[in-house]
């Protein structure tokens, strides 16, 4: 992980004050982002595994989405925040890394919700090669 990316983003905090929040996690299997917004829904900080210097098939692990999860959680204790609903989406590996690691930065979580998204049918398969 890059320490200036990591510096940067903790640099550019919104100076406001949150008791609650909010905290979206979208784990894929390339890629893990975690989102804190306020009640209202209004976004007030971010990161991703990307965003931290991680590139290729790192972006995806474990340890890259607890990474994001710790600077999410360091920016979420700056601004006070106390408790938060987690709604977790997607069946990426860093689903709970990044849960396990905002939760140790001292933050309260209230609930924790699963909104992937699930077809219920899906699109036409493709149809056989032929050879």
């Amino acid at each position: 992980m890059d320490a200036g990316l990591k510096s940067r983003s903790l640099a550019r905090i919104a100076k406001r004050n949150i008791v609650q929040g909010t905290l979206h996690i979208h784990a894929t299997y390339n890629n893990t982002k975690v989102l804190l917004a306020d009640r209202q829904g209004n976004a007030v900080a971010w990161s991703s595994s990307g965003s931290l210097g991680f590139s290729g098939a790192k972006k995806g692990t474990p340890f890259a989405a607890a990474k994001v999860g710790e600077l999410v959680g360091e920016k979420a204790a700056i601004m006070g925040v106390k408790e938060v609903d987690v709604i977790v989406r997607g069946v990426g590996a860093g689903r709970e890394s990044a849960l396990r690691a905002f939760a140790g930065k001292g933050i309260d979580v209230v609930r924790i919700a699963d909104d992937t998204p699930v077809p219920h049918n899906g699109p036409r398969p493709a149809k056989p090669r032929r050879i």
